[in-house]
């Protein structure tokens, strides 16, 4: 069985959490460390990504995100169906590439 392009999601979560302080360090590592744990992976510095292969499991992901959100700084979070997301354009120079293939799905039968 196929997954839609319509049904499967990514997530990106963007960050721009305070390192100033012993503490907030701490609290930074920690919160990429849940995404890293959670299977995120990093897109660009700050910016983690990670495909869902449908809406109940981006909820999932969501509610982990939502958990560990540090006390301080901005998070944002954005969720794309994998047909927007393969509409991104990305650039390295001048030079454009493609984005990131979903990942190959394990079929349980």
């Amino acid at each position: 069985m196929e997954l839609s392009a319509y049904r499967t999601m990514w997530i990106i979560v963007l960050f721009d959490l305070p390192t100033d302080t012993a503490k907030a360090k701490k609290q930074y590592q920690s919160f990429r460390k849940d995404l890293l744990e959670d299977g995120f992976s990093m897109m660009q510095y700050s910016v983690y990504y990670r495909h869902c292969a449908s809406k109940e499991n981006t909820e999932v992901h969501l509610e982990r995100i939502r958990s560990c959100v540090p006390p301080d700084g901005e998070v944002r979070v954005c969720q794309f169906t994998d047909k927007q997301f393969s509409r991104m354009e990305v650039y390295f120079g001048k030079r454009r590439i493609r984005t990131e293939d979903e990942p190959a799905q394990l079929e349980m039968f």
